[in-house]
């Protein structure tokens, strides 16, 4: 099992500093989902060749504001409070996130985006990401990203139980629906999605329930989630639908399964939708991310319209 270490990433300066936690997702190699975990749902996502990191919470407001302040343009945002998930946000300003990430680091942007951040530019067959297959959105060098349909899946669903094919059906930790928001004020959930109250926005990044096999937060609830990965997984048009997953604070349980994802355009803005961020791992990271499997991932609970 590989264990959840996390660790925190700092950007920006002074005023406008801010950080984003990264978990460790191992197991590079395993197998896509195919239904082996013992639960009732599949699709076939989540193989990985390679470690990577994964943000454990989305992106909250505050990171947003930062960064503008920081004279990132075109950001977009807004829906919510500093804590809450940053939404009203499209692909495209997710991305010129992601790029300011990067860049503000002192390493290269991951895509090539126009001024106005609405357009992407693919990236040459030398320039693009290459590992696990071309990904003509992403650079090769790129550190911090978006994460692509695999890797989301990987880390939401994957049971991190070695190099196979073992899954849950949700990203609780479990192939059971979780609990969700039963009445006003409820504090003890698993999940942030409507199970016979709708409170009507999404809860603080921090405070969303249960955390998955490898220790992300909120992968179910709370807020949708762009992806990298065009609908088809294929990366080859700018314009394409992107694919979105994890359900928000409105969905049954239901919606919030493995097997459930919906698209949109990448220029589309949502009060539901937002975005987390992943990275390559640390260089001291990528061998010492997994142990014989001989200790159980402790789980605890937090307190707390596509």
């Amino acid at each position: 099992m590989c264990l959840p270490t996390v660790h925190a990433d700092t950007f920006g300066s002074g005023p406008n500093a801010f950080t984003i936690d990264f978990v460790n997702i191992g197991n590079a190699g395993n197998e896509n989902d195919a239904g082996a975990g013992g639960g009732l749902y599949s699709s076939f996502y989540g193989g990985v060749p390679y470690a990577y990191r994964m943000g454990t919470f989305e992106i909250a407001q505050d990171a947003i504001t930062k960064a503008a302040a920081s004279g990132v343009l075109n950001l977009g945002g807004g829906a919510w409070s500093a804590t809450q998930p940053v939404a009203n946000i499209s692909w495209f300003q997710a991305a010129a996130f992601v790029n300011y990430l990067n860049t503000s680091t002192g390493r290269p942007a991951a895509y090539q985006l126009n001024g106005t951040n609405t357009e992407l530019t693919l990236w040459t067959s030398g320039q693009a990401w290459q590992a696990g297959g071309q990904n003509l959105y992403r650079n090769k060098d790129a550190y911090y990203f978006l994460p692509n349909e695999n890797e989301w899946y990987k880390a939401a669903y994957h049971q991190n139980t070695g190099v196979n094919a073992d899954y849950w059906d949700y990203a609780t930790g479990s192939n059971s629906i979780p609990d969700g928001i039963d009445f006003s004020g409820d504090t003890a959930f698993d999940a942030v999605f409507n199970q016979g109250f709708d409170q009507g926005s999404p809860n603080e990044v921090t405070n969303v329930g249960l955390a998955s096999a490898y220790g992300t937060m909120g992968q179910n609830g709370n807020v949708f989630e762009w992806s990298e990965s065009t609908h088809d997984g294929i990366n080859d048009s700018s314009s394409e639908d992107r694919a979105v997953r994890g359900g928000y604070w409105l969905d049954a349980g239901f919606d919030l399964r493995s097997s459930d994802r919906v698209n949109s355009s990448p220029a589309l803005e949502y009060s539901n939708v937002g975005f987390r961020v992943a990275s390559v791992p640390e260089p001291s990271s990528t061998v010492l991310m997994c142990s014989a499997g001989l200790l159980a991932l402790a789980r605890r609970r937090r307190r707390a319209t596509l």
